[in-house]
């Protein structure tokens, strides 16, 4: 006669089948990096195109009067603030970057490997403009382009790290570590 395990020694099993699997780190980290590198290509790219096919100052309407290409170069941030401590951005992008490859090795959450891709590669285009465009390295300018109405120009770097930023607070909001737990939620269950 074989005795039949108890019940809470069955539970466990129980809870990580009725979980879903976790998703595998190859694929977060091809996701982070293919996110990364389209974000990154596509802001390099445009701002090539922008700087190739126009001159500063040069508006195009595109879909008038909802988008215009507008090339400026922009010293400061966001509707051109700091436009005199150009180098703090620059350490600060460093920074950012940083940052996110020392918490790529928590990283278990495909919605967290979207958000920190885009942003590590909007970080990386605009980093790339402040090393490497005049008037001097670590102080160089920012190409934006896209103009909305009543709103700042920006580029497309500005827009991946904006699309992360609503992504990283969204899953913030839900509780949605970035192991890809769900810390009120696994306490709940323990406690059961």
């Amino acid at each position: 006669m074989t005795d039949a395990p108890s019940s809470d020694a069955a539970q466990p099993v129980e809870s990580d089948q009725a979980r879903p699997p976790k998703p595998r780190r190859a694929l977060l980290l091809s996701l982070f990096i293919g996110l990364a590198v389209f974000a990154y290509a596509f802001d390099q790219l445009t701002k090539l195109w922008v700087t190739a096919n126009m001159t500063e100052g040069e508006r195009i309407p595109v879909l008038p009067p909802l988008l215009h290409w507008y090339y400026i170069r922009n010293s400061g941030a966001a509707f051109s603030i700091g436009e005199n401590v150009t180098w703090v951005f620059t350490i600060i992008m460093t920074a950012v970057a940083v940052a996110i490859l020392l918490q790529l090795r928590k990283l278990g959450s495909l919605w967290w490997a979207l958000a920190l891709g885009l942003l590590f590669g909007g970080a990386l285009g605009n980093l790339t403009d402040r090393l490497f465009r005049e008037p001097s390295f670590a102080m160089g300018h920012v190409v934006d382009f896209i103009q909305l109405p009543n709103f700042a120009i920006f580029n497309i770097a500005d827009s991946a790290v904006v699309s992360s930023v609503v992504i990283i607070c969204l899953l913030t909001l839900r509780g949605i570590s970035l192991d890809g737990s769900h810390p009120g939620t696994d306490r709940v269950k323990h406690d059961s």
